[in-house]
Order: C-alpha cells, then sequence, then structure tokens
C-alpha cells in the first residue's frame, strides 16, 4: 500500500512523503480500515468525500480498490493544498473539514493531527 500511495502521490504532482504520512496516520496503511464514520481504506476517505475526488479526477473512483482509494486521497490532498493559505490548514482540512478550518479554525485535536502528519513526514522523506 505505501508503494501505491507514493507512486499516486508522484504521479499527480503531490509530496509523496505527505501522502505516506497521511496514509500512515489515518490508517497504518490498512486498505482494510473502516473507520465508526465510514471512512473508507488506507487514506480514510468518507464516500461523499470519494464522490468530491471522483469528480476532480474525472472518473467513479471506487474506494474499496487500493489504487482509487490512495487516487482519491490524493486528489483531495492536492485541492486542499491548492485551495488553502498554507499546508498546515491543508492538513488540518482533511482531518477537519475545510469549511470548519475556515470558519472555526483548527480545535485541539486537528492541531495535534497536523503535529503528527508533520512528525510522521519527516520520516517518510
Amino acid at each position: 500500500m505505501k508503494t501505491i500511495v507514493a507512486d499516486t502521490a508522484r504521479s499527480m504532482g503531490v509530496d509523496p512523503s505527505l501522502a505516506l504520512a497521511v496514509s500512515f496516520q489515518e490508517s497504518g496503511f490498512n486498505q482494510r480500515a473502516v473507520s465508526p464514520a465510514n471512512a473508507i481504506g488506507a487514506m480514510q476517505v468518507i464516500p461523499m468525500s470519494g464522490e468530491w475526488a471522483s469528480d476532480l479526477v474525472g472518473r467513479k473512483l471506487n474506494l474499496l480498490d487500493p489504487y482509487d482509494n490512495a487516487t482519491a486521497g490524493v486528489a483531495i490532498l492536492k485541492s486542499l493544498i491548492r485551495t488553502s493559505a498554507s499546508l498546515e490548514e491543508a492538513i488540518a482540512s482533511y482531518y477537519q473539514g475545510q469549511y470548519s478550518v475556515t470558519t472555526h479554525g483548527m480545535f485541539s485535536d486537528t492541531k495535534n493531527y497536523v503535529a503528527a502528519i508533520n512528525a510522521h513526514q519527516a520520516n517518510f522523506r
């Protein structure tokens, strides 16, 4: 799964260390993971976000497929990076939601998430 996430990130112009850090934090690279909120796969994408990611890449993504799950997560990251004021805000938005981050700022658990991603990212460089 690590190779799939890294290769997908490279092909989509996203720093592979960032995508790997997110996947590690979200699921430990476990494509079979499903959260109580119904976030699916290694990138922990909820179905509604998967539909958005499908629109971003121009084809229907199946979040149960490892390649499509990586594509969905990386497409979302790429969009958040492009539309956020900073990389930290983009990372926070992956976790908390961009509207919530822009409207309310980062919650304390979100700040912890961003710190964890930054620490993990250093390990994947």
